[in-house]
């Protein structure tokens, strides 16, 4: 149960910059969401209409994409708001809890995905006779259904501990969206304990998913150098390496954000843009750039809607 709180309303004072330069920010992030909104649907229709992608890989894809889709959205919006108009960063109490909620659980839903991706690559490079029946549709719902729920019980904990405590006093949040950080600070009660549980509850569990992440890419380049023709260990290295990119991405600044002693406003605002603005927008780049399969996709997909147009 919540605790009464008797502010309202929050104010979110956005990214540290100059006031000359909201314009210009407001165009960089509002380019960068509608690139990331785009370029997501893109690989979600590409992977929908093309059964060639229909593999385990691409499945996972798919849930990662529309995390991507979702994350962006819970944050971006708002700072958009903030740059744009005076007093666009206010957000109620009901909305700040709904947004933190959201956006814990969109983020560690991704975190356990990436962990799921990174174990569907060893099986594949490490068992390729055997992968097929090892990941099959039924294993890869459950291991997806998993990541959802994991996300879900991971984030309810984390906003009930943080909106449990009272807030009764300032509630102008040093960010530019609802994290549990910043708003711990505004708390008219100790916070200690609320702080060791980000520390366990999103820190250790983030480490976890990076140490086993680590270990999974460890055997497969293991298992890469016992491949004896030069072709074959290009072409999997390829496969990992896109997402090995999306990963550090992703881990670093919230390691950095979540296992540090102390919080420095200014710069956890600024780290922060690395995996809410910046790793959504890596993900349809990087998968399609660097994936000759899924640039196969979209050029047949780019033929067919081109020979349709000409009937």
């Amino acid at each position: 149960m919540l605790n009464v709180s008797l502010v309202t309303t929050f104010f979110l004072t956005g990214l540290p910059h100059a006031p000359a330069l909201d314009i210009m920010l407001f165009g960089i992030f509002l380019a960068i969401y509608i690139l990331t909104v785009l370029g997501n649907l893109l690989i979600l229709l590409v992977i929908r209409v093309d059964s060639h992608l229909h593999t385990p890989m691409y499945y996972f894809l798919t849930n990662l994409s529309f995390i991507d889709m979702w994350f962006s959205t819970v944050t971006v919006p708002k700072m958009l708001m903030t740059l744009a108009t005076p007093g666009g960063g206010a957000i109620s109490f009901h909305s700040c809890v709904a947004q933190l909620y959201s956006f814990h659980f969109l983020g560690s839903t991704e975190c356990f995905l990436y962990t799921v991706m990174s174990y569907d690559r060893y099986l594949a490079i490490s068992y390729p006779l055997r992968y097929s029946s090892m990941m099959s549709g039924r294993v890869c719902a459950l291991l997806a259904a998993g990541t959802w729920l994991s996300g879900s019980l991971h984030s309810a904990v984390q906003t009930t501990l943080t909106f449990r405590l009272p807030y009764c006093g300032p509630n102008q949040v040093q960010h530019y969206f609802c994290d549990a950080p910043p708003i711990l600070k505004l708390a008219c009660a100790d916070t200690s304990a609320n702080e060791m549980v980000i520390f366990v509850n999103i820190g250790v569990v983030a480490s976890g998913c990076f140490l086993l992440i680590v270990l999974s890419y460890v055997s497969i380049v293991c298992s890469i150098l016992r491949i004896r023709t030069s072709e074959g260990r290009h072409r999997a290295f390829q496969t990992c390496a896109s997402h090995c990119i999306v990963v550090l991405c992703f881990f670093g600044p919230g390691l950095f954000i979540y296992l540090r002693p102390g919080s420095k406003d200014a710069l956890d605002g600024i780290v922060a843009i690395f995996y809410t603005v910046l790793t959504p927008l890596l993900n349809p780049v990087v998968y399609t750039l660097r994936n000759k399969e899924v640039k196969k996709a979209l050029s047949k997909l780019k033929n067919e809607s081109v020979f349709i147009h000409n009937q």
